[in-house]
Order: C-alpha cells, then structure tokens, then sequence
C-alpha cells in the first residue's frame, strides 16, 4: 500500500512539474526578450476607433463539434467503403444468412407470404397448449439457439 501511495503521489508531482514548465513555455514564447529599438522603445501605437486600416479578427473559438444524429451513425454503420452511398450488398451484409433463411422460392425477394408464413409457424410451434397466447415459458421457446460448437477436422493421413 505505501509503494501505491509513493508512486501515486510522484506521479502528480511529474504531472505538477509538467504543468509548470509548460505554463513557463507559453509566458515565455508571448513576450519578447529583449525591448526592440533599445532600452527606452515606444509600445505600438494602436489605430483610433473609425481608422478605415484598421485589421483584426476576433481569437479563434476551439472549432464546433459536428453532432451526427442517430441517423447518420447508423448510416455510417452500413456504408462499409465510406463513398456515401449505401449499396443493396452493404445493407444485406449484416442480415444475408437470416435472409436466405426467410427467402424460401430464393429470388432475392422476400415476400410477405415468405415472412408471415415463419412467422406464423414460429408462433404456432412456441403455443404449447394452443390457446393463440404466449406465455413466460413458450415465449422462452422463442429465444434463438446457441451455435453449435465447431467439431475439429479428424484427418486421416496424421
């Protein structure tokens, strides 16, 4: 515990010394060193209010943040190679296999019929008792199943 507490407490002096030659940096870099035109020189003359050559712009702020919306993230989330237009293979990329699972004639199209009808025998094989309801238990009959673990590959020529 008392080498946590050194080492803790070390580390925010180096943090302490840190911020301090950084802060002597800054003080250093914004005034100049020496007085230009010798030890008795004149500070600028600024223009008066109204001069016509009179130039400045206000400090810049830190540049504003860009809030995407949730719809822009999720955009960005099918929109794989980025070129701002989201092509039919980057939509189905994340959902092609349960696609082709509902996609029964394999047109590429899926129907209504195609949808309802899995629907429809999901639903009617999680109703035990055939009372057109689900409860706690036959919903849990819903639940996708676990993947099959992967068997090794038994080779025999080792």
């Amino acid at each position: 515990m008392g080498r946590f507490l050194a080492g803790s407490i070390a580390a925010l002096l180096l943090v302490a010394a840190g911020l301090f030659w950084w802060q002597g940096e800054a003080d250093r870099q914004t005034r100049p060193l020496v007085a230009q035109g010798g030890a008795k020189a004149q500070p600028p003359t600024l223009p008066g209010e109204g001069d016509p050559d009179a130039r400045g712009a206000p400090p810049p702020g830190p540049p504003a943040a860009a809030q995407r919306t949730r719809e822009q993230r999720r955009f960005d989330r099918y929109d794989r190679n980025r070129d701002s237009a989201i092509t039919r293979v980057e939509m189905l990329s994340t959902r092609s296999a349960a696609f082709r699972k509902l996609d029964k004639d394999g047109n590429n199209l899926l129907s209504f019929e195609e949808w309802a009808v899995r629907t429809s025998d999901r639903f009617a094989g999680a109703d035990a008792n055939k009372d057109g309801k689900l409860n706690a238990a036959e919903f849990a009959t819903t639940a996708p199943k676990p993947a099959a673990p992967r068997q090794e590959c038994v080779c025999d020529g080792d």
